[in-house]
């Protein structure tokens, strides 16, 4: 199939043009793509813009160039940027994920925890029930709380995934106990020393039951 190349940039435009046929089946998960001169040929173009096309596809996972056996397709479409996921996602989708994301952590944290972890929990559980703080101040507290205990899972990975998180959610929360009395800080005090003290009683079942139910409460909260 030959498609045609409208205007310039056209390497970006030819790396649609490959996207298109990947999408369409055309070249399956793991399949090699026909030379540069055939491409270059089918789609009008010289074969350094084609090279600069599977450049720019390789940089976004979808193309894997191997020397000397080849292109072959490692995604059959463009993994789309976390930030903009957490951007466009409605702030249930991010509690959702968030839920995912530390009843496991949570989970691995009972099991992995240091005594240096358990003191930065401690510590940051005192932090969000002190005296006088803003209700910005008491969800950066929260943050740090909840931060903690995933930090003690031991996982870059999820430490990672939540970071991502915390910018959408802070708003959202800033939001909410703007709007809630502010009697809403101290009600959730203890359901936190609860998931603090089953984490430091290496209770991995207990954690995760009492992370998942704060913030399952947390989501009927922001409905």
């Amino acid at each position: 199939m030959v498609s045609a190349v409208q205007r310039s940039p056209l390497a970006t435009q030819v790396a649609d043009i490959l996207l298109d046929r990947i999408r369409a089946g055309e070249w399956p998960l793991g399949h090699k793509l026909p030379g540069e001169t055939t491409l270059a040929a089918q789609i009008g173009v010289g074969r350094s813009t084609v090279r600069e096309a599977i450049r720019e596809l390789a940089g976004k996972g979808v193309l894997d160039p191997r020397q000397g056996a080849g292109v072959f397709v490692t995604a059959i479409d463009v993994v789309e940027d976390w930030d903009q996921v957490l951007r466009r996602a409605s702030i249930l989708s991010v509690v959702e994920g968030r839920i995912a994301i530390e009843t496991e952590a949570a989970k691995l944290a009972a099991e992995r925890r240091t005594p240096a972890d358990l003191r930065t929990i401690r510590r940051a559980l005192a932090g969000r029930a002190a005296d006088g703080l803003s209700v910005d101040d008491y969800v950066d507290a929260d943050m740090a709380f909840h931060r903690a205990v995933v930090a003690a899972a031991h996982n870059d990975v999820l430490l990672d995934l939540f970071d991502g998180f915390v910018p959408r959610i802070r708003r959202a929360m800033i939001d909410l106990l703007r709007l809630q009395s502010a009697s809403l800080c101290a009600d959730d005090q203890p359901a936190h020393a609860r998931l603090a003290d089953a984490v430091a009683q290496r209770d991995p079942e207990l954690t995760a039951e009492t992370s998942r139910a704060h913030l399952s409460t947390l989501k009927q909260a922001l409905r």
